[in-house]
Parts: C-alpha cells; sequence; structure tokens
C-alpha cells in the first residue's frame, strides 16, 4: 500500500497543485490544520512510479473504541478513471481497518450531472446522498457559485456582473472604504467581526486559536491571506481567502452590522476575485449557497448576493458513504450525532448569551 512518505511530498504538492481535481483541502498543510484528526494519505502510482492519483483521509475516532475516515474533495485523480479510483479505494479501506473506522466518508469536487462517476462510485461500493440541501446537512457545501477567470481581464469580469453589483463595487470606493491585507496579529480583529455575523445569522464559529493555526500552516507558503475592509480607521468586514493551484476559495467572510451601507461586501467579494486574476487561475469559488433558491427560504440573501456576480451555479455530487461496521454506524447515527447536535445549539446559544451581554 503506497502511503505518501516525507521523500515524496515535493511530487505530491505539485501534482495537488496541477491536477484539475487539486483542491487545498487534500494538502499537507490542511492535514495540520485539522491536528485533532489523524492523517494518512493514499497514493496510486502508474507504470513508471509515478502519481496519478491520491486522497487524503483524515480518520477522527469516536468514543475511544471505533473512528470514523473522511476524505474531505477526495479523491485527486482522473475520476473517469476506474482502475485508479478502485485502487484507491481498495487501500482507503485498508486504512479504515487499520484505524478500526466504521465508515468511509467522501465528498468529491465532481457535478451531479456525471453520472459515468456516479456509476463507478457505486460499483465501489458506496451509497450517494443526493438529497442534501441545507449547510447542516453537509460537512462541504454541495451547492456553490464559481467563476471563470481564465485569460480574462478585470474590465471584462466586472462588465459581466449585474449592473447593481458594479455600482455597489464602486460605491464603496467612493465611500472611502479601503481593503487592506492583514497579518496574523489581525486575524483578532477578523475574528471579533466573526462572532457578530454568527450571532446575525445563527451558526457557530470556530475559536481563534482554530485561524491562527490555520494562518500558521497556510499563509508562510502563500496559500491564505487575510483581507480587512476598513472604513473611518475601523475594521468593518473581513474575508479569508484560499489560493491553491488553479483556483481561489472564498473560505471565510464575516461583517459588522455597523456601516453596511457603504458596501464593503461587495469590494470584499472583488478584491478577491482581483486576487485570482493576479495569480493567473483559472476558477474563483465563491463557496457555499443553500440548494433552496426560492426568495423565502432564509439563506436566500447569501445565494441572490452570490448569484449577482455572474458565477456558474455548481450542484456537486454530494457525499459518498461506504458502511463498514453497520453496528457501529447505527449507533453513531442514532446515538452519537443526536448527542453533538444538542451540544452544538447549547454552544450556540451560549455564544448569543455572551455576546449579548458584552455588547448590553
Amino acid at each position: 500500500m503506497p502511503l505518501l512518505t516525507d521523500d515524496r511530498r515535493d511530487e505530491y504538492i505539485e501534482f495537488l497543485q496541477t491536477n484539475k481535481k487539486g483542491h487545498f483541502l487534500q494538502s499537507p498543510e490542511w492535514a495540520k490544520v485539522k491536528k485533532d484528526w489523524t492523517n494518512e494519505v493514499v497514493l496510486s502510482l502508474d507504470d513508471e512510479g509515478k502519481i496519478k492519483g491520491s486522497m487524503s483521509l483524515l480518520i477522527r475516532g469516536v468514543s475511544g473504541i471505533t473512528s470514523i475516515a473522511y476524505s474531505p474533495r477526495g479523491p485527486v485523480c482522473d475520476i473517469h478513471d476506474k482502475e485508479t479510483f478502485d485502487d484507491l479505494i481498495s487501500q482507503a479501506k485498508q486504512v479504515c481497518k487499520k484505524f478500526k473506522a466504521f465508515k468511509l466518508v467522501l465528498d468529491p469536487d465532481v457535478l451531479s450531472s456525471d453520472e459515468e462517476f456516479k456509476k463507478i462510485a457505486r460499483e465501489a461500493g458506496f451509497s450517494i446522498s443526493e438529497d442534501a440541501k441545507d449547510f447542516s446537512q453537509m460537512i462541504q457545501p454541495r451547492y456553490v457559485f464559481r467563476l471563470d477567470v481564465k485569460d480574462k481581464t478585470e474590465d471584462e469580469l466586472m462588465a459581466s456582473f449585474h449592473e447593481k453589483w458594479r455600482y455597489n463595487i464602486r460605491l464603496a470606493k467612493r465611500k472611502g472604504v479601503e481593503i487592506v491585507e492583514g497579518g496574523r496579529d489581525d486575524l483578532k480583529d477578523f475574528y471579533n467581526i466573526m462572532l457578530t455575523t454568527g450571532v446575525r445569522d445563527n451558526f457557530v464559529i470556530r475559536p481563534l486559536e482554530y485561524f491562527e493555526r490555520m494562518y500558521d500552516e497556510l499563509a508562510p507558503h502563500g496559500y491564505m491571506k487575510v483581507l480587512l475592509a476598513k472604513f473611518e480607521d475601523k475594521v468593518i468586514a473581513g474575508v479569508i481567502p484560499i489560493i491553491y493551484g488553479n483556483k481561489v476559495w472564498y473560505l471565510y467572510g464575516a461583517s459588522s452590522n455597523e456601516y453596511r451601507n457603504v458596501m464593503p461586501n461587495y469590494l470584499l467579494q472583488w478584491e478577491q476575485i482581483r486576487l485570482a486574476v493576479a495569480n493567473k487561475c483559472d476558477i474563483y469559488d465563491f463557496r457555499g449557497v443553500s440548494g433552496h433558491v426560492d426568495e423565502t427560504h432564509p439563506q436566500y440573501g447569501i445565494y441572490r448576493f452570490k448569484k449577482g456576480f455572474n458565477g456558474d451555479f455548481c450542484e456537486f455530487v454530494g457525499e459518498l458513504s461506504m458502511t463498514l461496521n453497520p453496528f457501529m454506524n447505527f449507533m453513531y447515527n442514532n446515538v452519537v450525532k443526536p448527542i453533538r447536535a444538542v451540544r452544538i445549539k447549547s454552544r450556540q446559544k451560549k455564544e448569543k448569551k455572551e455576546f449579548d451581554e458584552s455588547n448590553s
């Protein structure tokens, strides 16, 4: 079983960054960000011993007696090459056996319309979750907007946006909103605004230490930036873009409840798109939106905001799941997950209470 070793690290990184299915979530640096998970990378090699496929696995213990193996946006390979896909899955199952994993989960960068890949995955033993639409039902977003920036100029991209979006970008500039690149110490300002965003939009945020660890692992390689929108010498919004291979991802965003009328979020998106152009990328990925696109849905505002930049609405195939221990899978779904859901809801209430008390 060819696992990634230190002597192949450079070859692996080059493979990830040049393969069209390469993804930062498959990188060694991201595995270090997820330090609470054990990482193993399986490789599929061609006749000359070169990497033709890879899959980074994150393994996390459950209740001290079993574990779950997850490959975020894996595998990286020619997804229609059944031999390579089956090879990677065979090796992944050996890793699962080593760590007593009851389930193997993938959420590949593959569109839902790809029936050929679905056939290959099902023949390998996976079930495919194709009905998830809300963020809470997914690990990685199943629905995203992606903007094709390959060989395009900034003027061409700007002209493609909805008229109101172009107006709001220019309005932010006229009002004096300035976008600055921050460093590690500026993550505190970003995090404080993230707290506001989490309470406003009702989602749990990660601790400051997580963002600092992201910065320590990704920023030195040029994979991560912190962009802050300042107005009247105040930080009023911020984003964290990830630059890896041929893509830039809008990973995190935050905005204060004040000064929203000066449109900082529009200008921040434009700066990230400019970043993708400057790095000669092919794609700018706005990341997740809900699969519900009706105007009455509470998450429609996110969809509408990202849609105005004229990207392609992409639906991924969804989560691929292979159950390796049915009993432990049952216990996880019916005992562990419900308990975790209660803890998350309790944490949300606590964060909101602490936020309200600190701002009263």
